[in-house]
């Protein structure tokens, strides 16, 4: 349970991000209540998760790392943003040390 709050914090998160940058500084006014509420969703959920009793480390190293790497895709999928190889690598490393972070706890 604790998991799927926090998989939808990273999703409302990275809803928000992708919103506030559709909405080209502000000037497409329909994506403001998607990044209101993704942004105030997010904080919500991970404050349930955390205080459900995830460490927070963890939390916010998977919160951080995810919202990362589904940001960097979706972005490059949505908007045509730029990857290039160093980037991909870069993501790697991200989501790899979450893991190892993540496995460090058990």
């Amino acid at each position: 349970m604790t998991w799927l709050l926090l998989l939808g914090a990273i999703a409302s998160e990275v809803t928000a991000t992708l919103s506030l940058r559709a909405s080209e500084g502000f000037r497409r006014r329909r994506h403001i209540p998607a990044i209101a509420l993704g942004y105030l969703a997010s904080y919500v959920l991970l404050g349930v998760v955390l205080a459900l009793g995830m460490p927070v480390g963890i939390a916010y190293a998977v919160w951080a790392a995810l919202g990362v790497a589904a940001t960097a895709v979706l972005g490059r999928i949505l908007f045509r943003d730029r990857i290039s190889v160093m980037t991909a690598i870069g993501l790697a490393v991200i989501v790899g040390g979450v893991i190892l972070v993540e496995a460090g706890t058990r």
